[in-house]
C-alpha cells in the first residue's frame, strides 16, 4: 500500500483539541483490558530498580562506611549522588523519549542501572563507588521520568489512575525486597554482604531491558510521529472496543494538530511537533495561563512529595529506630522489614481507589495522617532523646508505629498521586519534557534530604527535623487543597479544561458539570483554538 503524506502545520496551542463524549458508553461498566494491564506492569518493573535501591541503601551505609573507612559526609555524598544525578537522566529521558520512543527509552533506563550496579558492587574506594553511583542515578532518573509517562499514555481515563499508581506499586516493592536483601545478606562476612545487597539490584535490569522489546510503542508517541497506522493497531489492543480505539485515536490527532480527515497509515508531521523542539520555549518562556498553572500544580505536588521527608526516613529509619533505643543491628533490620510491608501494603489502597473516589480525597487524607505522623515520631524522639542511657520500651513501639503509619500515609496517596498527577496533566507536546521538569525537582529535594539529614539533626536534634518536615506537610495540604483541580475520569486530550484559574478551578468545574447537564447528548462540543481558555464538552466519566 502506498504511504500517503501530508503537511500538518502547528495550530495556535498546545491545547487545540476535540473531545467526544457518549453518555450511554459512559454508563456501562468496563472490564480491565488484560493487555493493557500486562503493558503497564512489565513497563512499571523499571520502578522496582528505584526502590531497591533506596531500601538497599538504608541498611548498607554502615557496611560500606565501615569497609572503606567513610566518613558521615562520604556517606551523606554516597547516598544523595543517585539523586543529583537522577536530575541529570531526567533531562536526558525526556528529550530521549521524544526522539526514540517511550519503549526504547525504558530499555536504556535498564542498561544504564545495570552498569552502575555492576560497578558499586565491585567498589574498592569512595571514588570508584562515586562513579558508580553517578551512573546509576543517571538510569534512576531515566526510570522516575519514563515509567509513569508510557503508562499514563497507554491508560484508558477511566481506569488511569488504576494503571499510572503501577510505578509506585513496583517502587515500594523494590524498597521491600532492598528491606529484605539487607536482612539476607548481613548473615555473610561484612566485606562480601554490602556488594551482593548492591549488586543484586543489575539482575532486574537485565530482565527489565529484554522483556521490555515486547512492549508496544505508546499510540500518543507514534501519532505524534505521523505513524497513525501503528497508533491504530496499539489502541485496538489496549481499548476495551475499537470504537472507542477510534475515539481516543481522535483526541490524540486533535492534540497533535491532525485534522480529523485524515486517517492515512502514514502521515509527514513538521518536524518541530515530532521531535520536541520548542518546548521549553512553550513550558517556560511564554507559557499560556492554563500551561502556567499546570506547571505550577505539577513541580508543587513533585516538591512537597520529597520535602515532607519520605526519603529520609527510607534511608536512614535504622538510625532512627537506634535513636529511640533499638541497638541489636539485626533488629533494625527486621524493623525496617516491618516498614517496607506497611509502605507495600498501603500502595494497594489508591491503587484500587483512585478511579474512584479520586485524587484530592485520597491525596489530602494522606498528607494529613502524614503530618500527624510526624508530630508524633518528633514527640516520641524527644522523649527517647532524654532518656539517653536506657530504652524506654513503649517510645521505641510508638516510635516503630509511627513510622510505619508515616510511609503508610504517604504510600496510599502522596507516593503515587505525585506521579499520577504529574503524568496526566500535561498535554500532550509537552507532556515529556513537562514531566521530566516534575522528576528534576523531585529528585533535587530528595537529594537535599538524603544529603543533609545527618548534619541537620545534629544542628537542630532529630526530633527537631521531624517537627520540621511536619510544618511542610501541613503546608502541602493547604497547597493542595487550594491549587490541584480533581482530574480523575478526565482524558489526557482535555487536562487543560480545569487549569489556568488556580484557586477559582472550582468554579469551573461547576460550569461544565452544569453544561454536561444540560446537554448530555452533546458529542461534539464547541471550540476556539483562538481562546486558550475556550469551553470544553463533558469528559469521561469513571
Amino acid at each position: 500500500m502506498a504511504e500517503h503524506k501530508f503537511m500538518v502545520e502547528d495550530p495556535q496551542g498546545p491545547f487545540s483539541t476535540v473531545e467526544t463524549y457518549d453518555s450511554k458508553a459512559s454508563s456501562k461498566p468496563k472490564k480491565r483490558n488484560t493487555y493493557a494491564i500486562a503493558c503497564t506492569i512489565l513497563a512499571s518493573t523499571t520502578s522496582i530498580l528505584i526502590g531497591y535501591d533506596g531500601g538497599v541503601m538504608s541498611g548498607v551505609a554502615d557496611y560500606i562506611q565501615n569497609d572503606l573507612n567513610l566518613s558521615d559526609v562520604e556517606i551523606e555524598i554516597v547516598n544523595g549522588m543517585i539523586n543529583s544525578m537522577s536530575l541529570l537522566g531526567a533531562f536526558m529521558a525526556g528529550r530521549t523519549s521524544d526522539y526514540v520512543g517511550r519503549r526504547y527509552t525504558i530499555v536504556i533506563a535498564g542498561a544504564i542501572f545495570f552498569v552502575g550496579a555492576f560497578l558499586v558492587a565491585f567498589a574498592t574506594n569512595f571514588a570508584f563507588l562515586l562513579v558508580g553511583r553517578i551512573v546509576a542515578g543517571i538510569g534512576t532518573g531515566y526510570a522516575f521520568m519514563i515509567a509513569p509517562v508510557y503508562t499514563t499514555e497507554v491508560a484508558p481515563a477511566s481506569a488511569r489512575g488504576f494503571f499510572t499508581s503501577f510505578p509506585e506499586v513496583f517502587i515500594n516493592s523494590g524498597v521491600l525486597l532492598g528491606y529484605i536483601s539487607n536482612y539476607g545478606f548481613s548473615k555473610l562476612p561484612p566485606h562480601l554482604g554490602w556488594r551482593f545487597m548492591l549488586g543484586l539490584g543489575a539482575i532486574p535490569s537485565v530482565m527489565l531491558a529484554v522483556g521490555v522489546l515486547a512492549l508496544p510503542e505508546s499510540p500518543r508517541w507514534l501519532v505524534m510521529q505521523g505513524r497513525l497506522g501503528e497508533a491504530r493497531k496499539v489502541l485496538n489492543r489496549i481499548s476495551d472496543s475499537n470504537q472507542e480505539a477510534e475515539e481516543r485515536l481522535a483526541d490524540i490527532k486533535a492534540a497533535a494538530g491532525i485534522p480529523p480527515e485524515h486517517n492515512e497509515d502514514v502521515v509527514q508531521v513538521v518536524k518541530k511537533r515530532s521531535s520536541g523542539s520548542g518546548v521549553w520555549r512553550e513550558l517556560l518562556l511564554h507559557p499560556t495561563p492554563a500551561v502556567r498553572h499546570i506547571l505550577i500544580a505539577g513541580v508543587g505536588i513533585q516538591f512537597f512529595q520529597q520535602a515532607s521527608g519520605i526519603d529520609t526516613v527510607v534511608l536512614y529509619s535504622p538510625r532512627i529506630f537506634a535513636k529511640a533505643g533499638l541497638k541489636s543491628t539485626d533488629k533494625k533490620l527486621l524493623a525496617t522489614v516491618a516498614v517496607g510491608f506497611s509502605k507495600t501494603f498501603c500502595i494497594l489502597i489508591s491503587t484500587f481507589y483512585l478511579d474512584r473516589v479520586g485524587r484530592r480525597p485520597i491525596l489530602l487524607a494522606s498528607v494529613g495522617g502524614m503530618a500527624l505522623s510526624l508530630v508524633t515520631l518528633g514527640s516520641v524522639l524527644e522523649v527517647a532523646n532524654r532518656h539517653p542511657d536506657g530504652e524506654v520500651t513503649w517510645a521505641l513501639i510508638v516510635c516503630i508505629a509511627t513510622v510505619m503509619c508515616f510511609v503508610g500515609s504517604f504510600s496510599m496517596g502522596l507516593g503515587p498521586i505525585a506521579w499520577v498527577y504529574n503524568s496526566e496533566i500535561f498535554p500532550l507536546r509537552l507532556r515529556a519534557q513537562g514531566a521530566a521538569i516534575g522528576v528534576v525537582v523531585n529528585r533535587f529535594m530528595s537529594d537535599v534530604n538524603s544529603t543533609t539529614f545527618i548534619s541537620l539533626y545534629k544542628a537542630i536534634t532529630m526530633s527537631g527535623a521531624f517537627y520540621l518536615y511536619a510544618s511542610v506537610a501541613a503546608t502541602s495540604w493547604v497547597f493542595f487543597y487550594v491549587m490541584l483541580p480533581e482530574t480523575r475520569g478526565r482524558t489526557l486530550e482535555d487536562m487543560e479544561v480545569l487549569f489556568g484559574s488556580y484557586h477559582q478551578w472550582r468554579s469551573v468545574a461547576k460550569k461544565l458539570e452544569n453544561n454536561r447537564s444540560e446537554s448530555p447528548n452533546s458529542n461534539v462540543p464547541s471550540s476556539n483554538n483562538n481562546d486558550n481558555s475556550s469551553t470544553m464538552g463533558p469528559p469521561e466519566t469513571a
